[in-house]
């Protein structure tokens, strides 16, 4: 009988280390799959629909602008609202505006770019405000470019500051000159504790559109110049500004990544279609692009790797190159006349470069 109960003891102890271990196992895989980044690229993925989304309601967040709330200008389908973005092998932790703003307690946050970082900025504003909507906020637009949203509650601040180029334009028309060598507006940088950079969208303007008439780097002066060349002159511009003049131990350094348009149905398709995003409801499913990697994209890439003090390069590109669906189109500022591929609806794709820098602020 002590034999027998002994026997019986030893099982029972065998089963319950048993049960412990597959609960051990279950419990690594979960972690590495949801937060072992270090094995895994969080920016090669692909978007799944997800009935959790959107994140907010574009009609909740009182300060969007027009041209970014596609639902309220008459956008007839939803599906675009539905898609989360999901690395391949490993996941993302959910935004979560709480706790960002807790973190970002008595800081400063600053997007500098063009109207893409204002596209990415009126998305974390409205995330944040759909977190605490009965939270006090403050908004000021300048006339200068300057816009600034914050939580007293929290003494956290969320900047915009409209630089489309990032180096100097200087003079008055018919003689303003580009500077891909000069940067002056640094000292706005300085005062952010996190900064976070884009600059593309408009290094292709030409005619009217173009905001400057010549360009100039070291001695040489010209009118006009390989557009991409000039490019990467001014972005080694800013990272030899940034290496020089920003404390990486007190302020983190991103740059956004380029944000591609669609304007050319044949980027992703080899089937025609409708010439451009007018019509589009669905992303490109898979994680391929047919038009492949974004030439500005491999120039940022580059030039980051030369930096002294690397900036992190939130590599949205090509999560967005799969949007093809997620941009106004018709529903934005311009309507009919001047349909948008270039910016993105809100609630939507910017919402998920907000989610990644979440993630890379706070839980990398």
């Amino acid at each position: 009988m002590m034999r027998g109960a002994a026997s019986a003891g030893v099982v029972a102890v065998m089963l319950m280390m048993l049960v412990v271990l597959n609960q051990l196992e279950s419990a690594t895989a979960n972690d590495s799959l949801s937060s072992n980044k270090s094995h895994c690229n969080i920016y090669r993925g692909s978007w799944v629909y997800d009935n959790a989304y959107p994140l907010y309601d574009s009609n909740s967040c009182p300060f969007i602008e027009r041209q970014f709330n596609c639902k309220s200008n008459g956008r007839p389908d939803r599906d675009y609202l539905k898609y989360r973005w999901q690395p391949s092998g490993c996941n993302i932790p959910r935004f979560n505006g709480l706790d960002f703003l807790e973190r970002l307690k008595g800081k400063k946050l600053m997007f500098v770019g063009d109207s893409l970082s204002l596209n990415q900025w009126q998305s974390l504003t409205c995330l944040l405000h759909n977190a605490s909507p009965k939270a006090k906020f403050n908004m000021t637009r300048s006339p200068s470019g300057l816009s600034d949203f914050s939580f007293p509650a929290y003494n956290a601040t969320i900047m915009f500051s409209r630089n489309a180029f990032l180096v100097d334009i200087v003079g008055a028309p018919p003689k303003r000159v580009m500077k891909l060598d000069s940067i002056s507006t640094g000292s706005l940088w300085k005062t952010a504790d996190v900064l976070v950079f884009n600059s593309w969208h408009w290094w292709l303007h030409t005619g009217r559109k173009q905001p400057w008439d010549a360009v100039e780097y070291g001695n040489v002066t010209v009118r006009d110049m390989d557009r991409l060349v000039a490019y990467e002159k001014a972005i080694r511009t800013w990272a030899m500004w940034i290496d020089r003049n920003i404390d990486h131990s007190k302020t983190k350094v991103f740059f956004q990544g380029v944000s591609p348009d669609h304007a050319q149905s044949n980027d992703w398709s080899n089937q025609g279609g409708n010439g451009s995003c007018i019509g589009e409801t669905k992303p490109v499913m898979g994680s391929n692009y047919r038009a492949g990697p974004h030439p500005a994209e491999m120039v940022v890439e580059k030039v980051i790797k030369t930096m002294k003090n690397p900036a992190r390069l939130l590599d949205v590109t090509l999560m967005s190159q799969l949007r093809k669906d997620g941009h106004p189109s018709v529903y934005g500022f311009g309507g009919h006349t001047t349909p948008d591929c270039s910016h993105w609806c809100l609630a939507g794709v910017p919402d998920s470069w907000n989610q990644i820098l979440y993630s890379e602020l706070f839980h990398s």
